[in-house]
Order: C-alpha cells, then structure tokens, then sequence
C-alpha cells in the first residue's frame, strides 16, 4: 500500500523511522485532525506512554501519561472494517465511542477483538522494526518518543 505524499506520515523516532500511509478512505475526518495537529507539531517531543509487548504501543498525550488531547474537540467515531492487525494505526479513546482526540496506537500484532469499536485511520508501510524496538510498559520507565513528525509532502 503506498499513499500519496499528503496522505504519508513520516515519525522520527528515539528507535529510528516509521512512514505510515493515512486513510482519508476509512476515516477521513480523523486523517484530516492527525494532519493539522502534525502541521502544528503537537506530536514533535510526544512520548510513547503505553507500549504493551505483543500487543501496541501508544503516543499522542501531550502530558504523557494517557489522559491529555489536544486543544480541539473529541472527534466522533469512523469505526470501520479494517482489520486491527500487525502495522494497523488506529484511535485510542475513552469508554465513550466518540472521545478520539489525538492519541492514537500501532499494533504489534492482530488485535482483531477491536475491530470495528476503534477508528483504523492507517498502516506502517516501513520502519515496523523500530515500532518493534520501542521500550515496553504501563507506563513507560524513560519512553522512546517521536522526535518529530511530517507529512511526507511537507518533509
């Protein structure tokens, strides 16, 4: 799967480059929040608070620790059918189906029991290897982080 460069995400990493291609296709009200919110650089510095072996690793929580957004509104779901597997991105949220603001998660492996209950709004097509390297935890003692985040088309 290869995405047009307005639609590629390119997250420098503490463990290296991870290029995701967006799905406006899926979720295109989420791809266009993730994009403004890059073009702002809320994700440059964000740490991944939340990396659970075997599972996903989580980041977008402006104070680290899984209960911040961003200073825009919650975003209503766009729950859709693609399968929550290795590579997926998708929304992390509350209970509330409709409180996705800006964290969001990589999956380590099928995930498929949340399919359709959190928003898929894209896929690792390169640099899973350094998803794979970032450091476990609950939270995360020291946290890798994304040291910035572009757009490819603006990189």
């Amino acid at each position: 799967m290869t995405a047009k460069p307005e639609d590629t995400l390119i997250l420098e990493t503490t463990q290296g480059r991870v290029v995701i291609a967006m799905r406006p296709d899926l979720a295109p009200n989420h791809v266009a929040h993730i994009k403004k919110l890059v073009g702002e650089g809320f994700y440059d510095g964000i740490v991944f608070h939340r990396v659970i072996d075997g599972f996903m690793a989580q980041t977008g929580c402006p104070d680290g620790t899984g209960m911040g957004g961003s200073k825009y509104p919650n975003l209503t779901q766009e729950f859709n059918a693609e399968p929550h597997v290795r590579g997926t991105c998708s929304m992390a949220r509350a209970q509330n189906p409709n409180s996705a603001n800006s964290q969001f998660f990589i999956c380590f492996d099928d995930s498929r029991f949340l399919d359709r209950q959190y928003t898929v709004w894209g896929k690792v097509t390169e640099g899973m290897e350094n998803v794979d390297k970032l450091k476990r935890g609950e939270p995360v003692d020291d946290p890798d982080k994304i040291v910035s985040a572009k757009m490819a088309d603006a990189a």
